[in-house]
């Protein structure tokens, strides 16, 4: 069996949607075009970033139907990168709360994609 290692988002701008995970991960994309963009994670899981209107076949999810998650190793870590993307204005769907399967806040990319951050119980 094989192992996924790369993820695609559908973005209605590519660009837009680059220069927000660059910010968010501190990192540059390792390829952009009009329609598509890259990066390569510490993980080494890609993560792309695809203009829906270029997709083949046409994908017929909603927009922004889709979450990816960073696990972080305690509540504290949770806490902080909390603290730092809300203060440079990431906007956050839910604030730091504790769930059934542990402290999780969720922020919002421009394509209302949930990105979740929590540290696993």
């Amino acid at each position: 069996m094989h192992d996924p290692n790369f993820v695609i988002l559908y973005v209605a701008d590519p660009a837009a949607s680059a220069a927000f995970y660059a910010k968010l991960f501190d990192r540059s994309p390792i390829e952009a075009s009009p329609t598509f963009a890259m990066f390569k994670l510490e993980s080494g899981t890609m993560l792309g970033l695809w203009s829906r209107a270029a997709v083949e076949p046409r994908p017929d999810g909603t927009p922004g139907g889709s979450e990816i998650a960073i696990a972080l190793a305690t509540d504290a870590d949770v806490d902080h990168v909390h603290a730092a993307w809300a203060a440079r204005g990431v906007p956050i769907a839910q604030a730091p709360t504790a769930m059934d399967f542990g402290r999780t806040f969720v922020a919002l990319d421009p394509d209302r994609h949930r990105v979740r951050v929590f540290a696993p119980r």
